[in-house]
C-alpha cells in the first residue's frame, strides 16, 4: 500500500514539474503539495485533515498552469517573430553597411572624377598655353625671317653637295662654297659631301636667303641656306650653328668659293675653312689644296666674275704663267665640264663662239 502511495506521490510531483515548465507560476501549487506531505508525515495524529492541503497544492498547480500557460502556437509564433525580427535587424544592418559602402565608393569615384577633370583641364590649359606660345613664336619667327629676306622652302631632292631642288621644282645653288664634284665628274670626297648634304637637307624645311645675285647663268637660285631662323644673320655664333653653307665648310665638306658680288659671308667662310684645314677635316685630309677649286688654293686668291656650278675659278690677276690652253672645247670640258669665264686662265676667245665671255659652256 505504501509503495502504491509513493508511486502516486512521485507521479504527482512529476506532473507538477511538467506544469511548472509550461507555466512557472504553477510551481506554487507544487510547493503547497510538498508542504502538505511533510506536515502529514510529521503529524502523529492519524486522523489529521492535512490531506486537503496536499489536494489543494495539486489542484492549484493544475489551475495556475492552465491560467498562465502560453499555447505552443503562440510560442512558436513569438519565436518566429523574434527570429524574423533578428533577421530583419541583420538585413537592415547589412543594407545600411552596404549603403554606407556604396556612398563611400560613390564619394571616392566622384573625387577621382573631379581629380581627373582637374588634371584634364590643367593639361588642356597647358596645351593651349603651349599652342599660343608656339603660335607667338612662329609669328615672331616669320616676322624675323621676313625682315632678313628669308624664304621657307622644302628640299625635294639633293643633286650634290652644294645643289638641291625644292619641292616646287626650283634648283638652288649654295652661295660662297664649293663641294667636290660627284655628278658630271668625280673628285675626291665628292660622294661624301653629297651624302652629307642629303642626310642634312633631303625632305627638310629650310630657310633660303639671297645675297645679291638672284640666279647664276644656269638659272639656279643662288642662296644662303639656314637650318633655322637666326636672331642675327651676321652673328658668327649664329652662322656657325644655323647656316648650312657654313656647316659644310666647318666640317670639311666644302671649300670657300667667292664670286662677287655675293661676298656677304666670304670672310667667315675663309676663316672656317682655315680651321677645318688645320684640323685636317674631310677634304682637307687629302692635302693643303683640298680636293676641289677654292679660295684657299695657293694658285688663286679670291675669285671674281659670274657664279658657276663647279669649282671656283682663279681671279683675273693670275699671271700668264698660269694660263691654260686647250685644243678645243671637247678637251676643255674634260677638265672644266661647265666651261670657263673670261677671267679664267683657260679662257680663249676662239672657244667663245657666242661672244658672251664664257668659253665652252
Amino acid at each position: 500500500m505504501k509503495a502504491v502511495k509513493g508511486i502516486l506521490i512521485g507521479l504527482a510531483i512529476i506532473f507538477m514539474l511538467f506544469l511548472g515548465i509550461v507555466a512557472p507560476v504553477s510551481l506554487i501549487g507544487m510547493i503547497i503539495f510538498i508542504v502538505g506531505l511533510v506536515l502529514k508525515n510529521r503529524s502523529r495524529n492519524r486522523r489529521n485533515r492535512l490531506g486537503w492541503v496536499i489536494a489543494a497544492g495539486l489542484l492549484s498547480s493544475f489551475v495556475l498552469a492552465m491560467m498562465f500557460s502560453t499555447p505552443a502556437e503562440e510560442t512558436n509564433e513569438a519565436g518566429q517573430q523574434k527570429t524574423a525580427s533578428v533577421k530583419q535587424e541583420k538585413e537592415e544592418a547589412a543594407a545600411k553597411k552596404a549603403k554606407e559602402k556604396a556612398e563611400a565608393e560613390a564619394t571616392a569615384e566622384e573625387a577621382r572624377k573631379a581629380e581627373e577633370k582637374a588634371k584634364a583641364e590643367e593639361q588642356a590649359r597647358a596645351e593651349q598655353e603651349e599652342k599660343e606660345k608656339q603660335e607667338a613664336a612662329k609669328t615672331s619667327q616669320e616676322e624675323l625671317a621676313k625682315s632678313m629676306g628669308l624664304e621657307l622652302v622644302t628640299v625635294g631632292r639633293v643633286v650634290d653637295g652644294d645643289t638641291f631642288v625644292t619641292s616646287d621644282g626650283r634648283k638652288v645653288r649654295l652661295v660662297g662654297v664649293n663641294t667636290p664634284e660627284s655628278t658630271t665628274r668625280h673628285e675626291e670626297y665628292g660622294k661624301e659631301a653629297s651624302n652629307y648634304t642629303t642626310s642634312k637637307l633631303n625632305g627638310k624645311q629650310v630657310w633660303i636667303q639671297k645675297d645679291v645675285s638672284e640666279t647664276d647663268r644656269y638659272s639656279r637660285l643662288l642662296r644662303i641656306v639656314w637650318l633655322s631662323v637666326p636672331a642675327n644673320d651676321m652673328d658668327e655664333n649664329e652662322i656657325r650653328s644655323k647656316m648650312f653653307n657654313a656647316d659644310l665648310v666647318l666640317n670639311g665638306y666644302a671649300e670657300p668659293s667667292t664670286y662677287p658680288p655675293d661676298v656677304k659671308y666670304s670672310e667667315y667662310f675663309v676663316k672656317f675653312a682655315r680651321e677645318a684645314r688645320e684640323a685636317n677635316k674631310g677634304l682637307w685630309a687629302f692635302g693643303e689644296q683640298g680636293t676641289t677649286k677654292g679660295d684657299l688654293d695657293s694658285s688663286s686668291g679670291s675669285t671674281s666674275g659670274g657664279n658657276t656650278s663647279g669649282g671656283s675659278t682663279p681671279d683675273s690677276g693670275s699671271s700668264n704663267a698660269d694660263k691654260e690652253s686647250f685644243k678645243n672645247c671637247t678637251e676643255m670640258r674634260k677638265v672644266y665640264p661647265d666651261g670657263v669665264p673670261s677671267t679664267h686662265p683657260a679662257y680663249e676667245s676662239r672657244h667663245d663662239r657666242d661672244k658672251d665671255n664664257w668659253a665652252c659652256e
